[in-house]
């Protein structure tokens, strides 16, 4: 996740979260402002325009993978008290449906549940899915994605082909399976030629403010998107940098690919630079530490100023983008 050279920019961060009033030239409207629905709770955001509100954090499926179904059954029990109503899982992620499927049983109507698949032929994405509403104990899902399409001819193209995994998308719209459809990407050109072959009602994606600053990697996906009425759901609000080389830290997050944000103020930044965007919510990094962490920040979401902008341009220039955009 991401990583450090922070004594320089880590002052710099602090002094700005100290000095540096939230506000100011964030983005504006309600986008921005983000209207609390169920105050002192979670705020929440219109996704799309669907008439689905969800919460500024969701919650990612990977932080129950390997825990024990009674830590499970907590952690998901205190995230819809503070207003969580937006999951999000996959089958790769272990046996994250199982341990989600148990623990949301006596929630489900009341949430919002997106699953994901990196099948893209129709018979994969068709056995995935039967297995997906079985192991979550739904007969619906309320969001179905195609996972992570990186390359545009095997992920995209394939996809959308002859016997693809969109017929699936499709037909379990229609039947009632799965409500709304999107995708998940880390690739600004597959994201782009996705938008192009359907009209989803959403694109999962990172908006970061290193990859942003110095990888310029987002602002387009951003605004096709926008331009499209496509929802958009965040990836790696709370990353840092890609793992230095032995960094003794990956111990400590296992579940994290990238070096994630764990100082507060920094978390703080990195969280409020993502929801200042035209976002409708943020899955933070699968350790539940941090997962924590986002929740508490994010109930005191304000829209970050210029001032703060600067200090994370400041402390991106440090960074080594955990995406960037490719010419």
């Amino acid at each position: 996740m991401e990583r450090r050279e922070f004594l320089k920019t880590g002052a710099i961060v602090a002094g700005s979260v100290a000095a540096g009033r939230l506000g100011g030239d964030a983005a504006s409207g309600a986008e921005a402002q983000c209207d609390c629905v169920n105050a002192p709770k979670l705020p929440r955001r219109a996704y799309g325009d669907t008439g689905e509100r969800l919460s500024i954090i969701g919650f990612g499926g990977i932080v129950v993978s390997g825990a024990e179904q009674e830590q499970a059954n907590r952690v998901v029990a205190e995230a819809v008290e503070k207003g969580v109503n937006y999951f999000d899982v996959a089958p790769s992620y272990g046996d994250a449906e199982i341990k989600l499927g148990l623990a949301l049983e006596p929630y489900r109507k009341d949430v919002f549940l997106a699953c994901k698949t990196t099948q893209r032929t129709k018979e994969g994405a068709a056995g995935e899915l039967a297995d997906s509403l079985r192991r979550l104990r739904t007969d619906h899902l309320d969001l179905y994605q195609l996972h992570a399409i990186t390359d545009v001819q095997k992920d995209v193209d394939a996809a959308f082909g002859p016997g693809g995994a969109m017929e699936v998308f499709l037909e379990a719209k229609k039947q009632g399976q799965v409500r709304y459809l999107g995708f998940s990407a880390h690739s600004e050109e597959a994201a782009l030629a996705a938008m192009e072959r359907y009209d989803f009602d959403s694109i999962l994606f990172p908006i970061n403010f290193a990859t942003f600053y110095e990888g310029d990697f987002g602002p387009r996906v951003i605004a096709a998107a926008k331009s499209k009425g496509v929802a958009r759901l965040a990836l790696k609000a709370m990353a840092r940098q890609q793992w230095p080389k032995d960094d003794p830290l990956r111990v400590q997050y296992p579940k994290c690919w990238y070096q994630p944000l764990t100082d507060r103020n920094e978390a703080k930044l990195g969280l409020y630079f993502t929801l200042s965007q035209s976002v409708t919510a943020a899955i933070p990094p699968g350790d539940e530490s941090l997962f924590h962490l986002a929740l508490d920040l994010a109930m005191g979401f304000r829209p970050i100023s210029q001032k703060e902008k600067e200090a994370l341009q400041q402390m991106a220039r440090s960074l080594v983008c955990v995406f960037e955009h490719s010419a």
